[in-house]
């Protein structure tokens, strides 16, 4: 085991290898993938009714071709070099991937909240995704470029504050850290606080009762079922009982004994294709509806396929050769606390799935109507969660010592960041002529 000076001094090593003001720039490779061909690669295994779909909500706005270009900005990424410094990354931490949800004690916590790239790699490499995605909210929200950077800026600042805030803890500090929703509520301007608690408040209303409400309705006899809304929503009427038992056995098995316990307690009711995000579409999904003790106790899963992540062309393979037991692992090491019912298996074709409850007071923030002052202030809170999950996984006192206590880390991921922006416009252009001249269909409106 190596001392804290020791770590200290790897982590300041690093600086050798790769300058912490080299982060700030962006020049494209002249072997630079062409944007849409990654999206078009990222299609052949995707359901084929659904791609359009995928490209009309990613043609949105620059902001929505950004989340879901993933793979894209994965590759600019690895043609950097990096520090070495390891975490478990999230893969895809922009803005809409943080949000607060309910941790099994019921308490509503604020934390990375999206899984599915997942890997461990440089941690830098989640700080500039974030960076990224704050300047391209930010001008899309009409922020000037000086603005658009100072909320960059003001996100690297609090990741970079915050890792070195943890360095100095305990390794049981650290791992029990976690950030309460309502202890934001003094941390928002007073302007801000009604917006703020009320988003707190419609969290805790998304439940499975409430989606009971939504995603369902009664037949003659009373009982619910899922309600029909393709492409959307389409109830799955082709799986019999033997598939669902194989299912609910292989995905029992990877669930703490308790749980199976509790599990057990639900029968199946009804099943349906849903489309979800932006970036997941064509994806399989799928959502149960389970009964416990009678119709008014609702359990809605949701049950969404994991292929490989994005990193992976990059960066060493994980541990783990089911992807959908990479999704939970990486999830249940990062989050703060974890859903009762995240778990994995096999489904038809061999593909892999992971499950988790569709809504357990889940909430994401409305950045696209945000002010220039409150997504400052929503960027630095991101900024300071997703420092906490990385110091979980990677040598926070390393990462720390690497950031160090000036602004130098800082302006350099702002500087990379407004570059990447225009970066990523030109590629969210590049859809838009690909669309218009039919190289890919978007579907209208959808």
């Amino acid at each position: 085991m190596t001392t804290p000076s020791e770590r200290a001094a790897r982590g300041k090593a690093a600086r050798k290898k790769v300058p912490r003001s080299s982060h700030g720039r962006w020049i494209p490779s002249s072997q630079r993938p062409d944007p849409i061909d990654v999206l078009e690669r990222q299609s052949l295994d995707r359901l084929p009714d659904l791609v359009p779909l995928r490209y009309a909500r990613m043609a949105a706005s620059p902001f929505a071709f950004l989340r879901g270009a993933a793979a894209v900005m994965a590759a600019d990424l690895a043609a950097q070099g990096h520090t070495g410094l390891t975490v478990q990354l999230c893969g895809d931490a922009h803005l809409l991937n943080f949000g607060v949800y309910a941790s099994p004690e019921r308490a509503l916590l604020f934390d990375v909240n999206d899984f599915d790239e997942t890997l461990p790699g440089p941690f830098e490499w989640d700080v500039k995704r974030l960076a990224a995605s704050v300047t391209a909210a930010a001008l899309q929200n009409g922020s000037t470029k000086a603005k658009a950077h100072r909320a960059a800026l003001v996100a690297t600042e609090s990741y970079r504050t915050q890792m070195r805030h943890l360095a100095g803890l305990g390794e049981l500090t650290v791992w029990y850290e976690r950030i309460a929703a309502d202890d934001l509520v003094p941390l928002v301007r007073r302007g801000d606080r009604a917006r703020f608690t009320d988003r707190l408040a419609r969290a805790r209303r998304r439940t499975s009762l409430q989606a009971l409400g939504k995603l369902t309705e009664a037949d003659a006899t009373g009982a619910r079922h899922i309600v029909d809304d393709p492409p959307l929503l389409e109830r799955t009427t082709d799986i019999d009982r033997v598939t669902i038992g194989k299912i609910f056995s292989d995905y029992r098995s990877s669930l703490a004994e308790e749980r199976r316990v509790l599990l057990d307690r639900y029968r199946f009711r009804d099943a349906a294709r849903k489309v979800v995000g932006v970036g997941s579409v064509g994806t399989r999904c799928f959502v149960i509806l389970l009964e416990g003790r009678d119709e008014g106790d609702p359990l809605i899963l949701q049950v969404k396929e994991a292929g490989p992540s994005v990193l992976e062309p990059y960066l060493a393979p994980s541990a783990h050769s089911h992807q959908g037991r990479r999704v939970v692992s990486g999830q249940r090491l990062t989050q703060a606390a974890s859903d009762i019912f995240l778990g994995w298996m096999t489904g038809p074709e061999q593909r892999h799935f992971y499950w988790r409850q569709l809504r357990d007071m889940k909430g994401s923030a409305e950045v696209e109507t945000m002010s220039p002052a409150l997504l400052r202030e929503y960027a630095r809170l991101c900024g300071r969660a997703l420092a906490r999950a990385h110091a979980r996984s990677g040598d926070r006192i390393a990462i720390a010592s690497y950031l160090g206590g000036s602004d130098v880390f800082d302006r350099a991921i702002a500087d990379f960041a407004l570059t990447y922006a225009g970066q990523n416009a030109d590629d969210y252009a590049a859809l838009g002529a690909a669309i218009a001249a039919g190289m890919v269909t978007a579907a209208p409106g959808t």
